[in-house]
């Protein structure tokens, strides 16, 4: 007997959304709305990214051979230095909050637009700017202070284009405390009805705890790269110990910011995965108020470890010993956001979608990146493994293996939301599934080549480190393949990817009661919020538990 159930139409999309409210280049380049602005940062990182991949990529084709016969040692330090600044200062640092923060934040807790909308345009008008000297010292000669911009390598003995990138990342700062500012006004005076604190979505929590580093301790290093820029054009004897400078005051003064910053790139990555993990195991988050509380541990706990990078650099054994015990107390923050990740996913309904993979795969690799911390905390080891290529290892593991994986796995999640439109499911886990072996075919041999004394930085070595090196350059051709398959058919679906509807993933969340992709102002009514934060399955219509 055939079945009378009615069928259920297919989705289409809304006749009028924020993407054709206005169509002209000058609606995009003055608009005030917070989605459109994300699209802004989405487009500028990925350019970024891309420049400094690129670099990367001659870092590893020049490491495939033990002779330095691709690059003269002058040209590596630049390449190196240029793959570091692009990529930490113009990618990493904006990547998530910039884009998914910009567009999430407002519409997760019932608001129109940020508190701010013209600063926020402004805040993209800055990082763009500063984008722009940063990739005019490129143009000009490129800089080749490594991209932690150490004195006196930065104020006397480099002749390379130090001042236009100092400007550069000075200028960037003024974008992340405009807007580390907008998102604590919007998250404290603009929630919608009902949406109290421990009703807000992780992902929530964790860009404010971003916001509190991004206020507090950018304008430290602002100021200290424009003591660099004076003590260079000047000759003012700030950190030049010939003119009665102090070099380590620079180290202090960099890392005082730098260490917090490493929270600014993995905190919103952090917060992206207690959506995914919440949304694939059909759960609500383990330990909510735990997870939530963490975000705020590792962002004022993370204000006080920063000696950990100076344990080789003539501080005290006694203050050494401090910032050890430190180091190992802001990775208990960490640990509780794992562990109850796992948690939540233990005996949870799992769909094995594209963001599940990503989810999983940031577990995987930050815990990594989280372990080896532990071994550059403890001072004898981290005297025998500074400035090896251990290092580098372990920065990627937690940068490029959480933040980009966070960030990748974010935009595979949202992208419907965004566009309206699916991507090639295939593609995707494909793409997932090569840039989790590519990242750990490229960083692991050099946990191994830097415990066994290769150092970081120098563009020849030893022969017998050669197959180690070869097996990393040939997992960076692999990850690379790996980014490159997004951008493909994510721009494909844009025109031809099937109609997504308002929640394909049935997940919980106010970003997901509206249309895909939203109306300009987010919501046709103020939502009034009745109900916890990950409340599964009683919130999703239409989908099965």
């Amino acid at each position: 007997m055939a079945s009378t159930a009615p069928i259920a139409p297919l989705p289409t999309l809304p006749k009028k959304h924020y993407l054709n409210d206005g169509t002209t280049v000058a609606s995009w380049l003055l608009t005030r709305d917070h989605k459109r602005i994300a699209l802004l940062y989405l487009v500028a990182v990925t350019v970024f990214f891309v420049i400094g991949g690129l670099f990367a990529v001659l870092v590893r084709l020049e490491l495939a051979t033990p002779a330095g016969d691709l690059l003269s040692d002058d040209s590596y330090n630049k390449v190196f230095t240029m793959h570091g600044v692009m990529m930490v200062f113009f990618f990493l640092i904006p990547a998530i909050p910039g884009t998914l923060g910009n567009f999430l934040i407002p519409i997760m807790i019932g608001a129109k637009d940020l508190a701010f909308p013209k600063l926020n345009l402004a805040s993209w008008y800055i990082f763009m700017i500063g984008a722009t000297f940063g990739t005019y010292s490129v143009l000009n000669g490129g800089l080749d202070t490594g991209w932690t911009f150490y004195t006196p390598f930065s104020t006397v003995a480099s002749t390379s284009a130090v001042v236009p990138a100092a400007l550069g990342v000075f200028i960037n700062g003024f974008s992340s405390i405009l807007t580390g500012l907008n998102f604590i006004v919007t998250i404290h005076r603009m929630r919608a009805p009902g949406m109290t604190w421990f009703r807000l979505p992780l992902f929530v929590w964790s860009h404010y705890a971003t916001s509190l580093i991004m206020v507090l301790g950018t304008p430290v290093l602002a100021i200290t790269v424009v003591l660099v820029a004076a003590e260079r054009i000047f000759s003012f004897g700030i950190f030049d110990a010939n003119r009665g400078g102090d070099p380590v005051l620079f180290q202090h003064l960099f890392w005082f910011y730098s260490h917090p910053a490493v929270y600014i790139m993995v905190l919103p990555a952090m917060g992206v995965m207690s959506e995914l993990v919440a949304a694939s195991c059909r759960k609500p988050v383990f330990g909510y108020t735990f997870v939530a509380f963490a975000s705020l541990a590792i962002a004022i706990i993370g204000f006080f470890v920063w000696g950990h990078h100076m344990f080789v650099a003539g501080q005290s054994v006694y203050a050494a010993l401090i910032f050890s015990i430190l180091s190992f107390l802001v990775a208990v923050p960490s640990a509780v956001k794992v562990f109850n990740w796992t948690a939540t996913m233990y005996k949870g309904a799992v769909s094995w979608q594209t963001p599940t993979l990503y989810a999983i795969g940031f577990i995987g690799l930050f815990t990594i990146g989280g372990l080896t911390g532990l071994f550059l905390s403890s001072v004898g080891l981290d005297i025998h493994l500074t400035d090896t290529y251990f290092i580098v290892a372990h920065f990627h593991y937690i940068m490029v293996g959480g933040t980009i994986m966070g960030y990748l796995g974010g935009i595979h999640f949202w992208w419907p939301k965004m566009t309206g439109r699916m991507y090639n499911e295939l593609l995707a886990k494909i793409s997932a599934a090569l840039i989790f072996f590519g990242f750990n075919l490229t960083f692991f041999p050099q946990f191994v080549v830097g415990y066994l004394g290769m150092p970081r930085r120098y563009h020849a070595y030893p022969p017998e480190f050669q197959m180690l090196n070869v097996l990393s350059s040939a997992g960076a051709s692999i990850l690379a393949v790996g980014y490159a398959l997004p951008l493909s058919y994510l721009i494909y679906s844009l025109k031809y990817g099937k109609v997504a509807g308002n929640n394909p993933w049935g997940a919980v969340g106010l970003e997901w009661t509206t249309t895909s992709p939203p109306p300009t102002a987010n919501f046709e009514e103020t939502p009034l919020v009745t109900w916890d934060a990950y409340e599964y399955p009683a919130r999703v219509e239409g989908h099965v538990a």
